[in-house]
């Protein structure tokens, strides 16, 4: 099998072992959708994506084409290859079980059967428990798709409208990752109605990394981290 895509209904979860050289293309079907995602180095979980290295190494507030998510190791688990929305933002975090019940209510399984409410941390929780994973291996989340301003008084607001219907972003995977996601509500998100965006996801070949790969050549931070991952993939 050289591809493989499904959907993801909104306010759902899914975790994958991505081996490196595979891209993973997410395309935000209905618009205004949210992916929450975390990466981990499935030989050593005790390496996770680090948001603040990220952002601090790479000299911006905001994820795009270009750009590279590091672990807490130095290394970068993907690159951002294509990006028709231009912001991701990864500050803000995923809701829970209290945001989501005072926004939204709450419902059970048995009464709405398979499309009860679910909030992000319980959803990254049941993904983790099946790598082993739990509480206390909870890192910083991307939340694809989304865009966060922050006003004069440095209140948060979830931008409306940043990811048009149809809207993609492509990941090429530099390293193994065990990515866990879902697709629950954006923490910011003020919705009155509790929103079910659907997520396309696609898994092909990513092409080979050239000299002229913009993500390797966007930052001198980043041909480090490419050299980082090169020392590791080595077995040093």
């Amino acid at each position: 099998m050289n591809e493989y895509e499904d959907t993801l209904p909104g306010g759902r979860h899914w975790s994958f072992q991505i081996r490196r050289g595979v891209q993973m293309e997410l395309t935000d079907l209905t618009g205004d959708g949210n992916v929450a995602m975390m990466m981990y180095n499935p030989a050593n979980p005790l390496e996770r994506l680090n948001l603040p290295d990220t952002l601090k190494c790479q000299h911006t507030f905001r994820l795009t084409r270009g750009h590279c998510l590091y672990s807490d190791m130095g290394r970068i688990f993907c690159s951002i290859t294509a990006d028709d929305v231009g912001w991701h933002d990864p500050a803000s975090g995923t809701c829970n079980s209290a945001l989501v019940a005072s926004r939204w209510g709450t419902s059970s399984y048995q009464d709405e059967r398979n499309d009860y409410i679910r909030n992000g941390r319980d959803c990254f929780l049941i993904e983790l428990a099946k790598y082993g994973l739990g509480r206390r291996d909870f890192t910083t989340n991307v939340n694809w798709f989304s865009r966060v301003s922050v006003d004069n008084e440095g209140v948060m607001a979830l931008a409306p409208h940043n990811s048009p219907a149809g809207s993609r972003v492509a990941l090429r995977f530099d390293m193994d990752t065990l990515v866990v996601l879902h697709t629950c509500p954006h923490p910011l998100d003020q919705t009155p109605q509790y929103p079910r965006r659907p997520i396309r996801f696609k898994l092909s070949k990513a092409p080979a990394i050239q000299d002229d790969d913009i993500c390797l050549n966007s930052s001198a931070e980043n041909a480090r981290g490419f050299a980082n991952n090169a020392i590791y993939l080595m077995g040093a």
